[in-house]
């Protein structure tokens, strides 16, 4: 039985068995954080180690954990953190041009970890010219289907900045994907 985030936190801090509660949390969210993750970097072997450190970050940061926001809200904006965090370290090595991205993506139909048709390595590629706020924000709410609250939590700002973001990076995508027909 799956335990509620407001169950494992309790174990978390009244039990002797941290380890075995914080798999509890791993169970729960890895799956999800590392696809988060995986949106934003299209390389599998980063967005595991990005999910590594996060879940890290997490175990480190439990015991002073306020629960001030959700929890899942707290995990995502470590994850999302970890991210931007990544991407900024690792700009020059992971600079791709519009044609690597499609070969990258093209090779990823040989990938265990990606299964997609045509339209969808267009929509990936569109995806890819967004600038990273966009970029993070479309992800969150077309790919995870996340509340504007939700991803106001995560990623700071306002729901209405959230909503142009949004707006804007959709306008984009179907701009590019009516241009690359």
């Amino acid at each position: 039985m799956q335990k509620t985030d407001k169950e494992i936190i309790e174990l978390f801090k009244t039990s002797n068995k941290q380890g075995v509660v914080f798999s509890y949390l791993v169970k729960k969210y890895q799956e999800r954080i590392y696809w988060h993750i995986r949106k934003m970097v299209y390389n599998h072997e980063d967005a595991n180690d990005i999910t590594q450190n996060t879940f890290i970050k997490i175990w480190k940061g439990l015991p002073k954990f306020r629960q001030d926001s959700n929890l899942y809200t707290w995990i995502y904006r470590i994850a999302t953190n970890e991210t931007i965090t990544f991407i900024n370290k690792n700009k020059k090595r992971i600079a791709i041009s519009l044609e690597d991205l499609k070969v990258g993506i093209e090779g990823k139909k040989d990938d265990n970890f990606f299964s997609g048709d045509e339209i969808e390595m267009k929509l990936h590629q569109a995806i890819n010219t967004l600038p990273q706020k966009q970029k993070l924000v479309f992800n969150m709410k077309y790919f995870q289907d996340l509340k504007y609250t939700e991803i106001v939590e995560i990623v700071g700002g306002t729901v209405g900045s959230l909503k142009a973001s949004y707006f804007q990076a959709k306008t984009k995508i179907e701009k590019h994907l009516l241009n690359t027909d």
